[in-house]
């Protein structure tokens, strides 16, 4: 085999750069080093090299709606701003009739997918969050539910007495077809300890996808990254995603989330630099190889850094969205939404060919 030499870059760099040329699994190590190298450029053109191998041109997004059914969460994770104790002034908990209401007031006819999150509420019982997702089903049946994260179906587990299984197969009986990906920050028990992540663990967040995709339900998973963690911390996160991939072949995409800080006057220094978030956005797609798609997420990163992103290994721009409150609650400076026309535009502009999908990555629409 002949050697691959990129001009400019290292021995340990030209290793690594053959192994993704012949298609080789990056290791621990290699992921760790990729993080530590200056040599952003290098790392960027591995990764949109990985990604065409899967994606060719072609970059995904959909239109969608962001729902929260309530802020009352009893954890009290240290990076969240979101979250409100009952009774706190901007607290809410809305029936499944008030957000039909609301929804009939801001939906579009172009909407495929409701994207449901929230607090961890336990004034509520389990029957509350079953009979949410009914009434937007059976007002919405065409409208793909993709509602809660691993975390919550964990607390639904507590509050309910059930099983993982049995909370998911109550769930998917009132019109639940995938899981969102939230709830993962990082994979380290020693990092939800010192970050108050007072939810799921890593065995249990993990078990959560695991029966999930045991169920035939292919579900999103994501990584919080940029407060106490290390670059190793956030490499052993993307292997044990990879590692349950292996095991069960359900995830269809990986979503990087920029820190926000809590205050939206928190100055450049309080943030992720571009820097680092196409690096993490490239790295991520270098090491889960076996995952097809790795998101750019406009809500954490801004539009111009996500077209940039399309160049370093994403595939995905997420969605039009419509009042994203969870990243904008904790200090985010973009958009809370974006029309079909504007990522389209966006797209475009990095050279790319958009493709309007649905929940599940089939092709809706293909804009040469």
């Amino acid at each position: 085999m002949s050697t691959i030499t990129v001009p400019g870059t290292d021995a340990r760099m030209n290793e690594i750069a053959l192994k993704v040329h012949a298609g080789e699994r990056l290791t621990l190590e290699d992921g760790v080093y990729l993080y530590d190298s200056s040599d952003l450029l290098t790392i960027g053109q591995l990764a949109d090299l990985a990604n065409r191998r899967k994606n060719g041109n072609k970059v995904y997004f959909i239109e969608n709606m962001s729902l929260y059914f309530t802020n009352v969460c009893e954890s009290r994770c240290a990076f969240c701003n979101f979250r409100k104790d009952e009774g706190e002034e901007g607290a809410y908990t809305l029936s499944g009739e008030e957000m039909v209401a609301y929804v009939e007031q801001h939906i579009h006819p172009g909407v495929r997918e409701f994207h449901i999150v929230g607090g961890h509420n336990q004034h509520m019982p389990f029957q509350y969050y079953v009979d949410s997702l009914q009434a937007l089903h059976d007002r919405f049946p065409g409208v793909t539910l993709k509602a809660y994260t691993a975390a919550e179906i964990d607390f639904f587990t507590r509050i309910s007495g059930l099983s993982i299984r049995e909370v998911l197969e109550r769930l998917r009986a009132v019109g639940l077809q995938t899981l969102t990906g939230g709830g993962a920050e990082i994979l380290s028990d020693q990092y939800r300890k010192k970050m108050k992540v007072d939810k799921a663990n890593v065995k249990e967040y993990l078990e959560v996808h695991r029966q999930a995709h045991k169920l035939g339900m292919r579900t999103h998973t994501t990584m919080l990254y940029g407060s106490i963690e290390s670059h190793e911390d956030r490499v052993r996160h993307m292997i044990q995603i990879r590692d349950l991939q292996d095991e069960t072949n359900g995830f269809m995409v990986f979503i990087p989330l920029s820190m926000q800080p809590k205050s939206k006057n928190a100055g450049i220094m309080r943030r992720n630099s571009a820097y680092e978030d196409l690096k993490t956005i490239a790295i991520s797609r270098l090491m889960l190889d076996n995952i097809d798609h790795v998101k750019a997420y406009f809500i954490n990163i801004g539009p111009q850094l996500t077209q940039v992103a399309l160049n370093f290994g994403a595939s995905d721009v997420h969605g039009t969205i419509l009042k994203e409150r969870i990243s904008h609650s904790a200090g985010a400076l973009t958009p809370e939404g974006m029309t079909r026309e504007e990522l389209i535009w966006l797209v475009k502009g990095a050279g790319r060919i958009p493709v309007e999908r649905d929940t599940f990555y089939n092709e809706i629409k293909v804009y040469e």
